[in-house]
């Protein structure tokens, strides 16, 4: 896959007036990152309500989730389901209009945990797990907006659907398993351009009649919204920075 990008990504970091400048508190970086959410759809002749901020929340404290809470902003995602749990069940009965987005790899054991507890899975990459989903969506009644993970670098630390078996297992979610898949997802790799990833997603989106895309993260959503993204998902530039974690979980 190639590595050319004719707008080359510029780090958070490194932009002026970059949301994630230091000092800055999370509902300035907050306003900062809606700006250039607006600014990247409008040089994408987009309307900027057809993209969802989903600010990640991991290993945020519960007073952090408040003041971005306080700001405004109603879509969070978690990585990890317990960490989810711990957090959320107090901040959800404070705060019942919040959507919370499960954007980790989740394993098929947490599966009922996790269609109970979050209203959009953006993980979806295995039959176990598909499976598991269709059993506790039948059981519970309860329908969380399904995304399909693509590993669109083929990257074997990560999870996610390799790009060529994308669409059997998308007609396996549709014919075995009676699951709703709302649209897919991908993290390009870290070492190249985002671009060719984000393509090569919303290319298969298209195939498959998806609407939705969770591509785009701290670094590179204006890219992403500009190849289609629905669903942004913004940690760093929010929240700022927060200890390394391990690569399948890079997800904000």
């Amino acid at each position: 896959m190639t590595n050319f990008d004719p707008h080359p990504v510029v780090p958070a970091a490194e932009r002026a007036g970059a949301p994630g400048a230091p000092g800055a508190s999370a509902a300035a970086r907050l306003a900062a990152v809606r700006r250039e959410i607006d600014a990247a759809c409008r040089e994408a002749a987009r309307d900027p309500g057809a993209v969802t901020l989903v600010a990640v929340s991991k290993t945020v404290p519960a007073a952090g989730i408040e003041a971005a809470i306080a700001a405004g902003q109603r879509a969070f995602g978690e990585n990890r389901v317990q960490e989810a749990k711990a957090k959320w069940t107090a901040l959800r009965e404070k705060h019942p209009g919040v959507a919370l987005h499960m954007i980790g790899p989740l394993q098929s054991n947490k599966a009922r945990e996790a269609v109970a507890l979050f209203d959009a899975i953006h993980s979806v990459d295995r039959p176990s797990l598909a499976t598991a989903l269709a059993k506790e969506v039948q059981r519970a009644g309860r329908q969380p907006l399904l995304l399909v993970e693509v590993n669109t670098g083929a990257e074997p630390q990560k999870a996610g659907v390799l790009p060529e078996e994308a669409d059997a297992f998308l007609a396996a979610c549709r014919d075995r398993w009676d699951l709703t898949i709302g649209g897919l997802m991908c993290i390009p790799p870290a070492d190249e351009a985002p671009a060719p990833h984000f393509a090569l997603a919303a290319k298969i989106a298209r195939r498959n009649g998806l609407d939705l895309l969770s591509m785009g993260m701290s670094d590179d959503f204006a890219v992403a919204i500009r190849f289609g993204a629905t669903h942004v998902r913004i940690g760093t530039a929010i929240f700022g920075e927060r200890p390394p974690v391990a690569a399948e979980d890079e997800a904000g």
